[in-house]
């Protein structure tokens, strides 16, 4: 039930007769309305349903319901509501206003006034609340869906999905996380922040592609491959464009700073294996590491060039073939995540192409977690310019994925929701989207200035403070006093140890052990000149062939193939069998 509109302005009589076939089948009514009708029927028993507070007989039972019909109903076509269309005015963007989308869920919408707000409603059993306020389940509503975390996930078709991430977001969602959660976070806000206000000191005007402005998103992925490695993941398959690769490189895969540093410095030896080399932030990487719960867990970050979404075929390809050849089809052991930016996601018909083969049998993956950056401009277009959809990952719809979308500042959101996208992968093997609303601190890159076709977006973020200051007031705020003196001891160590690989203090890379097809790609030899003085010898025996040609040319006993198909086996049977000849065909 999408609308309760035709409810809520009917006669008294229909919602009685209504209440009616509930009594006689409670099967034949919405599950939604089912749970209603008992918690009103238990309302009413217990002697708590009277619309004028008084104590309620069985002859009354009519008269109440009529009464307090319509009010329950409207207060249920609210918190659908919430659930449907919170998401249009929930506060993701760090450095701006929302646009006003028409979500209709203010009071006067559904038929309330200020006088309802503190009365009882059995309404609020539906979000595990029991018989509350208006007012209570009004604020908890906002907590779960139109705060920080904004979720589309009402056009999904599959019942148990969405109870799941009802389950989550209205009952567990708003737990404050552990005290050792909390300390990571800041740990990789701090190594984010840290490695891009290096880079920037350090190599003034070079292209990085920087992260400022997305930072969290290192939080994120940490999150994610922790709670994938938990839930029995052995491999991460990461692809994404330039924007964040360096970090990522850093502080996800374990590149080592003083690799990162030598190719600023024009030192590193180009890999030149597949052609003449790439720049830094287009080059992949593999690693091996462990979480802090102790899993160890394959990484890989695919190449990819300036083409920013080509990678995604490249990287579900490539999840496909490893869970195949090394994890028996086994979906679970590895999974695919696509970093996306806003613009490229929305923009790039590679996106959708590979998007809506998800579910087919042949590209089956298990399911692909995509993380959109969204830092709100394709290289100097504001989004309303760029796309008509409300979000840069409205396509999700396409494959009823569930979309999260986050407030890029509020890292704890980031991290609950990263954490969710990786279960929900796990538990459903189905495509997810967290779309983390953030912003671009720089332009396009480096060296250009953005405040010549965006100066108010950029006056704005100019005065903005980043991902870890406002995490560590954040925690200031919320029970954790020493959290400021954390973060600058975190920053001290943090830019000493940058400064020692840049003054060519060892680092040592992280172990890595090839896997299988790695090695088997590994144990071929390079060709010589000598391989091309003559054609090797690529003949099999008779025998063989014989043996092949048999087999292809024939079919089971109880199969029948149409007439055509027939004739042409038998032709080329007849033509071999005659006159010792083959054609192309065969």
């Amino acid at each position: 039930m999408k609308d309760f509109s035709y409810i809520t302005n009917s006669h008294p009589a229909y919602i009685e007769n209504l209440y009616q076939s509930y009594m006689q089948d409670p099967g034949s009514v919405d599950p939604e309305m089912k749970k209603f009708f008992e918690g009103f029927d238990f309302a009413v028993s217990s002697g708590k349903a009277s619309s004028n507070g008084g104590t309620t007989t069985t002859s009354d039972h009519a008269s109440v319901a009529t009464l307090d019909w319509k009010k329950e109903i409207s207060a249920y076509r609210m918190i659908l509501g919430y659930r449907n269309k919170g998401h249009l005015i929930a506060e993701t963007n760090p450095i701006r206003k929302r646009k006003d989308r028409g979500a209709n869920l203010d009071l006067g919408f559904f038929g309330f006034t200020e006088e309802d707000m503190d009365k009882t409603f059995q309404a609020g059993n539906l979000i595990g609340l029991g018989p509350t306020s208006l007012r209570n389940v009004i604020t908890h509503l906002q907590k779960c869906y139109s705060a920080h975390v904004g979720i589309e996930f009402k056009y999904i078709s599959n019942q148990k999905k969405v109870d799941w991430i009802t389950n989550e977001i209205e009952k567990k969602f708003n737990q404050p996380l552990p005290l050792e959660t909390r300390k990571r976070t800041l740990e990789k806000l701090n190594h984010g922040v840290m490695f891009e206000k290096f880079l920037h000191t350090k190599y003034v005007g070079q292209k990085r592609f920087s992260l400022e402005g997305g930072e969290t998103a290192i939080a994120a992925l940490d999150t994610m491959i922790t709670t994938a490695a938990d839930n029995d993941v052995q491999e991460v398959v990461i692809g994404m464009a330039h924007r964040g690769r360096l970090n990522v490189l850093a502080n996800i895969m374990g590149k080592t700073y003083e690799q990162i540093f030598s190719e600023f410095e024009g030192k590193g030896i180009p890999d030149q294996t597949m052609g003449s080399g790439d720049v830094k932030y287009h080059l992949g990487y593999s690693s091996e590491v462990e979480t802090p719960h102790g899993k160890r867990v394959h990484l890989k970050l695919a190449p990819n060039p300036s083409h920013l979404e080509a990678v995604d075929p490249v990287v579900v390809g490539f999840s496909r073939a490893k869970a195949d050849v090394l994890y028996k089809s086994d979906f679970d052991k590895i999974l695919p995540i696509l970093i996306h930016g806003d613009a490229s996601i929305a923009g790039q018909g590679v996106v959708y192409e590979v998007l809506q083969m998800c579910d087919l049998k042949g590209f089956y993956t298990g399911g692909t977690i995509h993380f959109v950056i969204n830092n709100q401009i394709g290289f100097t277009t504001d989004f309303d310019d760029a796309r008509s959809s409300d979000y840069c990952t409205s396509l999700a719809a396409a494959i009823q994925a569930p979309v999260f979308h986050v407030n890029g500042d509020d890292a704890e959101a980031v991290v609950k929701v990263a954490d969710i996208a990786a279960r929900y992968r796990q538990e459903f093997n189905s495509d997810v989207f967290v779309d983390m609303v953030c912003y671009r601190r720089h332009g396009h890159n480096e060296g250009d200035d953005p405040k010549f076709t965006q100066p108010h977006m950029y006056a704005l973020i100019d005065k903005h403070p980043n991902p870890r200051e406002v995490y560590t007031n954040f925690l200031m705020q919320h029970g954790e006093p020493d959290a400021k003196e954390l973060a600058k001891e975190m920053e001290k160590k943090f830019w000493a140890d940058l400064q020692d690989r840049l003054d060519e203090v060892k680092q040592n890379p992280l172990p890595y052990h090839y896997q299988q097809p790695e090695a088997w790609w590994k144990s071929l030899r390079r060709a010589k000149e000598e391989d091309f003085d003559q054609s090797p010898i690529t003949g099999i025996s008779e025998d063989s062939f014989k043996k092949i040609f048999d087999s292809i040319m024939q079919w089971p006993a109880s199969f029948k193939p149409l007439r055509k198909v027939e004739k042409l086996l038998q032709d080329k049977v007849k033509l071999y069998n005659e006159e010792k000849k083959l054609d192309w065909a065969t």
